[in-house]
C-alpha cells in the first residue's frame, strides 16, 4: 500500500528517542501538552518507529491519508491491512488498533461528576468511611471549587492535630496545585468527643486567616467522631 511519489526526504527508521529533539512527538506532548501534537504525531508515540524509508509520524500520516484522515476509518481497518505497510507489524497494529477501541470506549464514558462538599452533613458522610475506625487523629483537606465540587482529598496528618502536623503552607499549597478556591479542613477525634479543643481553635483561625490573604474561602472545619461531627461553620465560629 506503499505509494509512489511521496516526500520521504530525511525519514529514517530509527526510533524516536533517535530523532533531532525538534522532532520527537514524545518530548513535544511533554513540554506542549498532548493537545498540540497531530494525530500522525500521536500514533507515532504509539509504534515508537517507522520503516527504513519512512518515520514513525510519516508512516503514520500515510496510514491516515489512505483513510482519508478518518480516525474511525483506522479503527475499522483490520490487523493485516495494517501490516501490509512497510514498518508497521503485527504488535505495532494491534497497539494502534487497541488504542481506537480506547479511544471510543472513553468517548462512550460519562464524565465523572464530582461529590458536592456544600454541607458538613455531605462532609462527615464522604469522610466516615476513611475515619471511622481509626485510633489515632487525621486531618485532611477537602479542595473544591467555587460550586463547593471536590477537586481532591488530601490528608495532611497523622497522629495528631498540630500547628507542625497541620502546616498552613502545604495545605495552600495543595490548594494552588489544584486550583481549589475552596476548602474545607477535617480531623478526626477517636475520643467520641467531637468539641474542639484550644488548639483546634487555633489551628482554625490560623487557616482561616491564611485562606484569606491567598482569596481561598475556608468553608468549614468538621470534626468527627464515629457517629457525629462538629461543624465550625454550623456553630458560627467562621
Amino acid at each position: 500500500m506503499e505509494k509512489d511519489g511521496r516526500n520521504t526526504a530525511g525519514a529514517s527508521g530509527n526510533a524516536i528517542n533517535q530523532w533531532a529533539e525538534e522532532d520527537r512527538p514524545r518530548e513535544k506532548l511533554r513540554d506542549c501538552g498532548a493537545a498540540s501534537l497531530s494525530n500522525s504525531e500521536l500514533l507515532a508515540i504509539l509504534i515508537g518507529s517507522g520503516s527504513t524509508k519512512e518515520s514513525a509520524v510519516s508512516l503514520m500520516q500515510h496510514v491516515l491519508d489512505d483513510c482519508g484522515g478518518n480516525l474511525n476509518s483506522l479503527g475499522k481497518m483490520s490487523i493485516s491491512e495494517l501490516t501490509r505497510y512497510n514498518g508497521i507489524g503485527e504488535a505495532k497494529a494491534i497497539t494502534i488498533l487497541a488504542a481506537c477501541e480506547f479511544g471510543k470506549r472513553r468517548g462512550a464514558a460519562k464524565a465523572s461528576e464530582r461529590p458536592d462538599m456544600g454541607s458538613a452533613q455531605v462532609v462527615y458522610e464522604y469522610m466516615h468511611p476513611k475515619m471511622q475506625d481509626l485510633d489515632t487523629e487525621e486531618a485532611w483537606a477537602l479542595l473544591m471549587n467555587q460550586r463547593l465540587k471536590l477537586i481532591k482529598a488530601v490528608r495532611l496528618s497523622h497522629g495528631g492535630l498540630t500547628e507542625t502536623a497541620v502546616d498552613v503552607r502545604v495545605i495552600l499549597r495543595e490548594a494552588l496545585l489544584a486550583n481549589a478556591t475552596v476548602l474545607t479542613l477535617v480531623h478526626n477525634h477517636p475520643s467520641g468527643n467531637a468539641r474542639p479543643s484550644g488548639e483546634d481553635d487555633r489551628i482554625t483561625m490560623k487557616l482561616r486567616k491564611a485562606c484569606e490573604t491567598m482569596r481561598i474561602y475556608m468553608v468549614d472545619h468538621v470534626i468527627m467522631t464515629d457517629g457525629k461531627y462538629y461543624s465550625y461553620a454550623e456553630e458560627g465560629k467562621l
